[in-house]
């Protein structure tokens, strides 16, 4: 049996030769970095090969930009994608957009009996939570329909997303999960809340919106030691959808906590929700609650409004909503007449980003809230939307969406983080998270009073290691009056 042959020396010389240009070409990258982001990224593992960054000045035009790092690389953006369909939101619906749910009935009405169904049409409202159900069963009853002799017959029609067989990762009951759909009540979650009673020895359960036929556990037992991962504690069950169980226990160290859960049977929530409170405003039903279509013949009861978009993109951006996002999304096809459809607002989105942005990589969109692994952008195409948005109209609109570092949001606990930085309350951004991508973008105000635009992406197994890096990026750019000196692009 031969023996591998060893390399010669001058193969040896030659690896040692490649080796140093890597390392020569890594330095080089991380040189347009921030020292202080350099070092982070090291400790995280990580290299500037890794990580995509721009910081724009937007008090000129023709500024030049502060820092380019890798700004052409296309990267997954996680949910600062988010970014895109809301402004494309705003511009292409107007901040004053609402979404109308149609009540109709099948019948005639005479002493608040309805002869026939009654049918609730959905047109995409991203936030027709438990108190506006409530309201909208409210306003049916006011109407003068409180005994339906027929069924209550929920219409979604006006979405028709793409099925989606298995959730986006390996937890189908994180609400992230929730599909979009044309009646979405209450995001398609139940959140149950949990509160120690010391005295018992017990933790009070309650969960919300009320569902016909849901049981919840009164209470579970509560034990002592820190508040950590308390809801693997809780050893939840949640197979049957309508009997939740908890058989573990309960930190009372954790005071007061809620739990937002997908329901397991997505198509039962709705029709489950609409029943349980249509029974507790007083509502007599002889039929049952059902998805359908409205009959051609239907007459209108009345419409029922949503939130202006002008306060439902708040929710999308400051926490990072994802089902809202699609909502949204979806209906930048529904609104001009057929079904929304991803692939349609896809193309929409497409036509409106050629015209606004001539010359800027087209971004890869898969379903707009960012929750997919195909998504893609460069840090140069997001910043190139943030100037427009800062200085269009509806700028306030859309800076007012963003989370205040420090202050609110998913950007809320950069005060523990960076508790001294000058960034803290003078920033306005949108954060990502994926398993292995980490970003942020937004505006930022410097110490000298210029504001910038903000983009940092960066896609690694280990990206969530990398969060003290984007902070400290936040940081160099607000102390503006440390250094005037600008960086130019790394290329890869």
């Amino acid at each position: 049996m031969s023996r591998p042959q060893r390399p010669g020396r001058g193969a040896r010389r030659l690896g040692k030769v490649v080796l140093l240009a890597l390392a020569l070409t890594h330095a080089v990258a991380d040189a347009t970095l921030p020292a202080p982001v350099r070092a982070a990224l090291r400790q995280a593992g990580m290299t500037g090969h890794d990580v995509s960054a721009i910081v724009l000045p937007l008090d000129k035009p023709e500024a030049a930009a502060r820092l380019t790092h890798h700004p052409d690389v296309p990267r997954n953006p996680a949910s600062v994608m988010k970014l895109v369909t809301t402004w494309a939101g705003l511009q292409l619906l107007g901040p004053d957009h609402l979404w109308q749910t149609r009540i109709y009935t099948t019948g005639p009405m005479r002493e608040g009996v309805l002869s026939g169904d009654l049918v609730i049409q959905g047109s995409g409202d991203p936030k027709l939570v438990v108190e506006r159900a409530q309201s909208l069963l409210a306003q049916v009853h006011e109407a003068g329909v409180r005994d339906v002799r027929g069924d209550i017959v929920l219409d979604r029609s006006v979405f028709e997303p793409e099925a989606r067989d298995t959730p986006f990762d390996d937890e189908p009951l994180r609400p992230y999960n929730v599909s979009p759909d044309g009646l979405l009540m209450n995001f398609g979650s139940l959140v149950y809340r949990f509160t120690p009673d010391p005295a018992v020895g017990r933790a009070r359960v309650r969960s919300e919106p009320p569902l016909e036929g849901l049981e919840t556990p009164a209470d579970v037992s509560l034990q002592s030691g820190a508040c950590e991962d308390w809801r693997s504690q809780l050893q939840a069950d949640f197979s049957q959808a309508l009997r939740p169980r908890f058989t573990g226990s309960y930190p009372q160290s954790c005071g007061e906590r809620p739990w937002p859960v997908a329901y397991a049977d997505s198509n039962g929530f709705a029709p489950r929700m609409v029943q349980a409170l249509w029974r507790e405003a007083g509502g007599h039903l002889s039929g049952q609650v059902r998805w359908g279509a409205r009959p051609g013949q239907a007459r209108l009861l009345l419409e029922y409004p949503s939130l202006p978009l002008r306060d439902l993109i708040a929710d999308i951006n400051k926490f990072s909503n994802n089902v809202m996002a699609q909502q949204l999304f979806l209906t930048l096809s529904s609104e001009l007449g057929a079904p929304g459809r991803f692939e349609a607002s896809r193309l929409r989105l497409t036509q409106w980003w050629r015209k606004q942005f001539p010359g800027q990589p087209l971004p890869v969109l898969d379903n707009g809230s960012g929750l997919s692994r195909s998504e893609r952008s460069t840090v140069a195409a997001l910043a190139a939307l943030l100037r427009q948005a800062r200085h269009a109209p509806h700028a306030d609109v859309f800076m007012r969406s963003l989370a205040v570092a420090g202050v609110d949001g998913t950007v809320s606990r950069l005060r523990e983080r960076l508790p001294d930085s000058p960034v803290l309350g003078q920033a306005w951004l949108k954060t990502g998270s994926l398993r292995d991508v980490a970003s942020v973008a937004g505006y930022v105000q410097g110490q000298s009073g210029r504001m910038y635009a903000v983009v940092a992406i960066v896609n690694h197994p280990q990206a969530a290691q990398a969060r003290r890096a984007l902070d400290l990026l936040l940081d160099w750019t607000a102390r503006d009056l440390d250094s005037t000196r600008s960086f130019s692009a790394a290329r890869p």
